[in-house]
Parts: structure tokens; C-alpha cells; sequence
């Protein structure tokens, strides 16, 4: 016999506001948000003024010329074109439709363009450093939304990402210390994730243990460890425990002599790379094969998937562990891709992050791609401004990417459904 956990019943009447107040929400929400551009970074902004894009860095192969046009002009035309897309999330809703995720994607990239032409008029900035810091940070949120993807996608709500990122950057740094060697630093790295996944997956699936508080535990304690032995260790003893040093950027021939793309996308460290391979196998593993047909049936319907002869617990403890490896490189890149050496709590939230871009781009490696790279543009954001020393108070940019998240989760990427069972534990007797 089979006990599956059931959603309470809904009225009608409270049915229907639910599934109202999420159709109407993007809209609303994208039609505030164009106006918001058109008024402030178009209309009341003086007129005269250039914003000015550096398309090369010094030594690549092709140089460009910088672009430059007109700031309130061009802040005008893509408010006009978020509000066009408004106008458009409107329609869809107006026919029963779902706000696609390209819709979304258009969206963010108009209004995020309007902003930066406001901010940066009078002012030149180098679209393709931008866009390199903004890769940069967003290479750990890629791996921890994947990380929480392959458990969602089973059934199982991973909170842990935050720690298990914390866990990779910390065995990745002292191993790669202690051996002298950076590849072996990076293969203990999802071994550290592995292990967290561990633990949440045997107290969430084996013995149904509440996911979100396991998850928070499991945060803590790894937050706590690896505080506890950086001040007994890593710090004292830097030279020995704590010294990795960083992965060299490899350039791939010709691709990386690709204007603006090259510089950014393939003149990068080996850790990116990897990211690359990820992300396409995830994609088409989850929905192109065999395997992925049946995770997305254990989290969209145990008790048929049971039926049909999967082990539907065993399926959600491997992806857990799966995810786990997966952070576990996300956290990797903190000390051996970009610090260079490992500090207490560097991840900074990057595992929540992570876990409300899983959610916009909705439970596909694709989606949680973009979603990721626009948060990670937002927290660059910060350094690009104040090298020209835009005026907005840098107390601002630190709160733009938890602001973006609050965003996101409230509706901001259209009506998002989760996999039907997700937090649900699956008891059979």
C-alpha cells in the first residue's frame, strides 16, 4: 500500500482568485516597472548627454570603436519597449495563456539596458569588463540553481545549497593546499558538496525529516565548521592550510578573438568550462533521455511513477547527491577560480541566490542560466558604477541583487509552478 502525501482542497471561489492574482500579477507588475523606466530614466533626466560603450579591451586581437548614443533618447525607446511588453504579457494573460519565459528574459534585458544608459550618461564604461565580472559572478549561482534543479525536480526542496557551495570552496582550498596540486583541490570539491547532499538527503528522504529545516541545520553547522577551523587553522597556519592559488585563464584559438562574445565567454578558467559541459548535459539529460522522464515523473507524480516500477526514494536521494557534487564545484570557483585562497562565509547568500534563480528561470538549466547571469549582473553593477562614479549610493547596488530576488520569487518571471509534490516526502508501507 502506498501513502502519498495529498494538497488540502480549495473552494472554488478562493481557486479562482488564486489562479487570478497569478495570471495578473506580471503583467501588472511588468506595466509598473516600464513606467518606472519611462519616467525616471527617460523622461526627467536632462537631455544633451552621451552614454558612451567600450566594445574591446586592450590587447584583443580586433579592436571596435566605442558606441555611443544619446542617454535620454535611448533610455525613451526601451522604456517604450518594456512597456510594449507589458502590453504583450497583458494579451497572453487576457487569453488564459502563460507569460512565456523569453517574454520574461526581454523584459529584464530592456529594463536593465534603460537603467545602465541612465546611469552611465556622460560617462564611458567597458560593456565587455562588464560582462566578464558578470560571468564571473554568476558561475557559482549557475552550479547551486542546478544543484537545486536536480532536487526539486525529484521532489526534494535542497535549502542547503548555501552550505554546500561553503563546503566546496573550503575542501577545495585547504586540499589543494595541503597537496600542492589545483586539479586535485578541485576533484575534492564536489566530494565536500557530496557530503552535505548526504546528510540532507538521508534525514529528508530515508527518515522524512522536515526538508526546509534540515536544509537551514545543515547551513549553520557548515557555516560554523569551517569558521571554527579558519580560525584554528587556516589562519594561523596560512602557508601550509590555506595558499591554492588560482586556475590560469585558458584562451580557446579564434573563439576567444571574437569581438566583445570572445573575450568573455572563451578566455576563461577551467572551472567555466566545466560549467559549459554541465549545464548542456543537464539540459538534454533532463529532457531528452530516458532518465530525465523519470525524474520529472518521481516529482510530478510519486505514486504513478511507483506504479511504474521506480524506486522513487532512491531516484530523489542520487539527485540529491548529484546536486550536491554540483554546488560543491560552484564552490570550488570561489577559491580556486576568483579568490585564490579561501575566507570565512565568502559564499555571502550566493546558495539562496542560487535557489530564486532555479525558481525564475523555472526548474530548467537553461532558464536558471539566464536568470543567473541577470543577478550576477546586478551585483556587478556596484563595481561598474563606481569606477565612473556614478552617483547612486553604493548601499543601493549591495541591495540590487537581493532585491531582484525578491522580485523574482513575488512574480516577476510571469506564473511559475513547481513540480507538484516538491517538499512532499513519499512514505510507502
Amino acid at each position: 500500500m502506498t501513502q502519498l502525501a495529498t494538497r488540502p482542497a480549495e473552494s472554488p471561489d478562493t481557486e479562482a482568485a488564486v489562479v487570478l492574482t497569478r495570471h495578473w500579477r506580471t503583467p501588472i507588475m511588468f506595466g509598473v516597472f516600464g513606467l518606472l523606466a519611462l519616467v525616471v530614466f527617460g523622461i526627467l533626466p536632462e537631455g544633451g548627454r552621451q552614454s558612451t560603450y567600450g566594445l574591446s579591451l586592450r590587447d584583443d586581437a580586433i579592436q571596435l570603436a566605442p558606441i555611443s548614443v544619446p542617454s535620454k533618447l535611448a533610455a525613451i525607446l526601451l522604456a517604450l519597449v518594456c512597456l510594449g511588453l507589458a502590453c504583450y504579457a497583458t494579451w497572453q494573460t487576457y487569453l488564459g495563456r502563460r507569460v512565456p519565459l523569453w517574454l520574461s528574459i526581454t523584459f529584464g534585458v530592456a529594463f536593465v539596458l534603460a537603467f545602465l544608459t541612465w546611469a552611465v550618461a556622460g560617462s564611458e564604461i567597458s560593456l565587455t569588463s562588464a560582462l566578464q565580472g558578470t560571468l564571473a559572478l554568476s558561475v557559482p549561482l549557475i552550479f547551486g540553481a542546478l544543484c537545486g534543479m536536480m532536487g526539486e525536480r525529484t521532489g526534494v526542496i535542497n535549502i542547503a545549497i548555501e552550505g554546500q557551495l561553503l563546503a566546496g570552496a573550503f575542501l577545495s582550498g585547504v586540499v589543494a593546499s595541503l597537496v600542492g596540486n589545483l586539479w586535485v583541490g578541485l576533484i575534492a570539491a564536489p566530494l565536500a558538496g557530496l557530503l552535505v547532499a548526504w546528510v540532507l538527503a538521508v534525514f529528508t528522504v530515508r527518515y522524512f525529516v522536515n526538508q526546509i529545516i534540515v536544509g537551514v541545520v545543515l547551513n549553520v553547522l557548515v557555516i560554523g565548521v569551517t569558521n571554527f577551523l579558519y580560525s584554528r587553522l587556516l589562519s594561523p597556519m596560512k602557508d601550509t592550510w590555506n595558499s591554492p592559488g588560482r586556475f590560469p585563464r585558458l584562451e580557446i584559438p579564434l573563439l576567444s578573438e571574437i569581438p566583445v562574445i570572445g573575450p568573455v565567454l572563451f578566455h576563461q578558467t577551467i572551472i567555466v568550462y566545466i560549467m559549459y559541459v554541465v549545464v548542456v548535459l543537464a539540459h538534454i539529460a533532463l529532457f531528452r533521455t530516458r532518465w530525465g522522464l523519470r525524474v520529472r515523473a518521481v516529482g510530478e507524480h510519486p505514486e504513478a511513477a511507483d506504479t511504474a516500477g521506480i524506486q522513487v526514494n532512491e531516484v530523489r536521494f542520487r539527485n540529491v547527491l548529484l546536486g550536491g557534487a554540483l554546488a560543491g564545484l560552484g564552490g570550488a570557483y570561489f577559491t580556486l577560480g576568483a579568490v585564490g585562497l579561501f575566507s570565512p562565509e565568502m559564499t555571502a547568500g550566493a546558495g539562496f541566490i542560487a535557489l530564486a534563480a532555479m525558481i525564475m528561470g523555472r526548474w530548467t538549466p537553461i532558464g536558471a542560466v539566464f536568470a543567473a547571469l541577470l543577478f550576477g549582473f546586478a551585483n556587478n553593477l556596484q563595481s561598474v558604477l563606481g569606477i565612473i562614479g556614478s552617483p547612486i549610493p553604493s548601499e543601493f547596488m549591495l541591495m540590487a541583487p537581493y532585491l531582484l530576488t525578491i522580485f523574482a520569487v513575488a512574480g516577476l518571471v510571469g506564473r511559475i509552478r513547481p513540480p507538484a509534490f516538491n517538499g512532499q516526502p513519499y512514505i510507502k508501507s
